[in-house]
């Protein structure tokens, strides 16, 4: 079993829309195996089914004068940004096939979704980033100072006590330190919005590699307030940094571990339609 990857580079949001149609259609005719399309976009807004306008900060005309376009779309979710240096996916699945942790004729989209942010979690991981699922806000978030109900401090501020926590008159610092660190909220690495039409998936996900999050001012990602955004750019260990080239590989290989599939690369949207079942 295989999934098909597709690398568009950078593409309008208008003609993704376009090419992910096309997938879809062919994965619903069973033409195509289940396909990971990605891609960057130039600067974009988009507004999923669940969005609020207010969540969009910038009026039309200022974002008209700027080449930021604005999107409504038919995925879950609310509002979100594309834009240079982020990496998105559009994963097209028959959720009806053979897939990991099915119960029943399908995998359930919600299931679906944490599979999604597995793979980008692992993803993080091999940048030395660790991510993690917050209950009732889908995607991929960063540890904050501390993880409530567990006690869980970031690894390297951990290190950062440790010298302090081991001298008995430095105890007193270390307290007020952890104290601080316990403010620090989680910030989003990767949003994630998907939509399912007889039993196939469409949109996905978009993850901050080199991301300017400057742009993210210019909404309310997600409707989300209490949280920030970030990139493994700003996250990653120093030894591991990230490129758009590197994170599309560390996500495909990601991939197919996650959904237990061989990865096979297609060239063009041409050979992946000419693909037919013989490699599905």
């Amino acid at each position: 079993m295989f999934i098909h990857l597709l690398h568009l580079g950078r593409v309008a949001y208008a003609e993704g829309l376009a090419i992910q149609a096309r997938v879809v259609t062919a994965r619903k005719a069973g033409a195509i195996g289940d396909t990971l399309l990605m891609l960057e976009h130039p600067p974009v807004i988009t507004l999923g089914r669940n969005s609020s306008r207010t969540n969009v900060l910038a009026s039309d005309e200022w974002l008209a004068s700027r080449g930021v376009e604005l999107h409504e779309i038919n995925r879950g979710g609310d509002v979100t940004y594309h834009g240079p240096g982020q990496l998105v996916g559009y994963p097209i699945f028959d959720l009806r096939g053979d897939l990991p942790g099915k119960r029943g004729p399908h995998l359930g989209p919600v299931d679906f979704v944490r599979m999604l942010e597995e793979a980008l979690i692992r993803t993080c991981a091999d940048f030395g980033v660790m991510a993690k699922r917050i209950p009732k806000c889908t995607g991929v978030w960063t540890f904050g100072g501390e993880d409530s109900g567990t006690g869980f401090l970031h690894p390297i501020l951990t290190d950062e006590l440790h010298p302090i926590l081991t001298d008995e008159a430095g105890k007193d610092g270390a307290l007020e330190f952890q104290g601080r660190l316990s403010q620090v909220r989680e910030k989003k690495l990767a949003a994630i919005g998907v939509h399912v039409s007889q039993g196939v998936t469409s949109h996905g996900f978009a993850l901050n590699v080199t991301t300017d999050l400057r742009d993210f001012d210019w909404i309310v990602p997600c409707g989300i307030t209490d949280r920030g955004v970030t990139s493994l750019e700003l996250e990653a260990d120093p030894a591991t940094e990230p490129t758009m080239e590197r994170a599309m590989n560390s996500v495909a290989r990601n991939f197919g571990r996650t959904f237990e599939r061989q990865m096979l690369w297609c060239e063009s949207v041409d050979q992946l339609l000419a693909a037919g079942n013989d490699r599905a």
